[in-house]
Formats: structure tokens, sequence, C-alpha cells
């Protein structure tokens, strides 16, 4: 898969989606420099899913036992070194509903179907007051932001959404390749159009386990 087509998740969205402090991340990539995100302009980490497993990898160590040195080692000596990612469950059968806020029908209409198809139910957005307005009265458990929606609004409605309900994810898109912007803006993950239907789904699937995973543990290994 093309690199700006793979999804880039901020640094709060990998602690929540792992079970670990943006800390003790930080710690390890300074401490042991095995796992290197890319770097914004402005010094922003992204990222991309081989990170979040390469650090899904360290951890599952670590809660073996092993040390956290040595499990920096095991990664630097296994570098494609892949973690079993749970499937995505419903609890007492509900659908989670996925706010979609996006300006062009087509393309909203293609993410649906890959959506509902997964068992999620969808609200559709075509602008930001709509979104705002469907936000606040379906509390839906997750948002998907298209970044040029009313004209270029996307990023304000971002922030705007954060600040309502941190605890719903918010997952920006756009043809536009606007990673850092995005997530500047508070959204807890970004892809590139065109969007591929595994990696959007994948995408999802991570940002609704890491909303609904405990806080973040205390006193993980570092």
């Amino acid at each position: 898969m093309p690199q700006d087509l793979r999804p880039i998740y901020s640094i709060g969205a990998v602690a929540r989606l792992l079970g670990i402090t943006p800390g003790t991340i930080r710690t390890w990539e300074e401490r042991y420099g095995v796992i290197s995100p890319q770097r914004s302009p402005g010094g922003r980490r992204l990222y991309s899913r081989t990170e979040v497993e390469r650090l899904r990898f360290v951890k599952t160590k670590i809660d073996e036992g092993i040390q956290p040195a040595d499990a920096h080692r095991l990664l630097a000596e296994q570098p494609e070194a892949r973690s079993e990612r749970p499937e995505r469950t419903t609890q007492g059968g509900a659908r989670p509903l996925i706010l979609l806020a996006e300006r062009d029908p087509f393309a909203a209409d293609g993410i649906e179907h890959f959506l509902r198809r997964e068992g999620y139910d969808l609200d559709q957005a075509t602008d930001t007051l709509d979104a705002e307005r469907k936000f606040a009265s379906s509390s839906p458990q997750l948002a998907v932001v298209e970044i040029l929606l009313s004209g270029g609004e996307g990023m304000g409605l971002c922030r705007r959404l954060k600040e309502q309900r941190r605890s719903a994810p918010v997952l920006a898109v756009s043809a536009l390749d606007v990673p850092d912007a995005a997530l500047a803006a508070g959204a807890d993950a970004f892809l590139q159009k065109p969007l591929d239907p595994l990696v959007l789904v994948s995408t999802v699937n991570d940002l609704l386990r890491s909303s609904a995973s405990v806080e973040p543990g205390r006193g993980t290994p570092q």
C-alpha cells in the first residue's frame, strides 16, 4: 500500500489503543531508539499502523514479564513483528453509531456501504452545522470528517466535536495531504483519499476499540 494511503494516528490515539501513557511511548522512543514515528514539519509525532503494531509487540512482551530494554532488543531483531489484533466487539449486540460528515454524496454512499457491512450504523451530514447538530443529538461513538466539508471547515469541525465530547474519536479524511493539521485540530487519526475500504474499516475498528479501553495504565514499566 502506498505510504500516503496508510492511516496516521495521533500519539493520544495510540496510547488509548495500547493502554499505555503518551509519556511512556515518548520515553521508549527516546531511550531505546527502535521505534521512530514520522515527524511533521511542526514536530508532531505521526504514527502509521506499522509503528502501532511495533509498539503493541513491545507492550505484549513487557506484559509477559520481559524488561523494556529486552523487549526493544527483540523488536529490533524482528522489525516486521506483528501481534494479533482483536476483532471488533459490541456490547449487548448493539451496533455502534458513526457520524459521517462528507460533502460528496457518492463518497458518502461508498463509505456507508463498507461500514454498514461491518456492522456499524451510519448517520450522514453534508455540512458542518448539520454535523454538529447530529453529533449532539445522537451521540455517535465516532465521527468521520471530510476536511473540505462546507468549503474547508472540516478542521474547525474536528476541533469543535472534540470539545463537545473528547471520548468520541474523530477520523479526518481528505484528498489533501494534511495529517499534521488534522491531528493538531483534534482528530485522532487521518486517512488520505482515495480510501481503501479495508484500511478504512480497520482504522475505525482501532479507534473504537481504543475509545472503549480502560484509562491508560499507570505504572507501565519504562
